[in-house]
């Protein structure tokens, strides 16, 4: 939750969607307060949450995605689907070869 305040939080308006990941856990109230500047800036939250998180968030969203309450240890494997799944079908819907990503010859090596 500290990185929205070092830089990104400039670039939100009110056409900017963020994604915010807020597990009910022990960091959850600052996740939070990070949300109250995302919406007093008009920025426009998708937030992805347990059934805890949504009931205490109170803070409008344009979604909200409900996902089953997980122990703390297993929460980011969980959390991370919903993550994929829409970098997924972000990359399809802008027309790129989600099985061909550019430049991964240059991240991969093959010996």
């Amino acid at each position: 939750g500290g990185e929205l305040k070092h830089g990104p939080i400039a670039l939100i308006d009110e056409n900017m969607p963020v994604i915010v990941i807020a597990p009910h856990d022990r960091i959850f109230e600052k996740t939070v307060s990070n949300m109250q500047e995302v919406s007093a800036r008009g920025g426009k939250i998708i937030l992805i949450t347990d059934a805890k998180g949504a009931a205490q968030a109170g803070i409008k969203t344009m979604e909200t995605i409900i996902l089953p309450e997980v122990p703390e240890i297993i929460a980011p494997i969980i959390y991370a689907l919903p993550i994929q799944m829409l970098a997924y079908f972000t990359a399809v819907f802008m027309g790129t070869d989600v099985d061909q990503p550019r430049n991964l010859a240059k991240s991969v090596t093959v010996e």
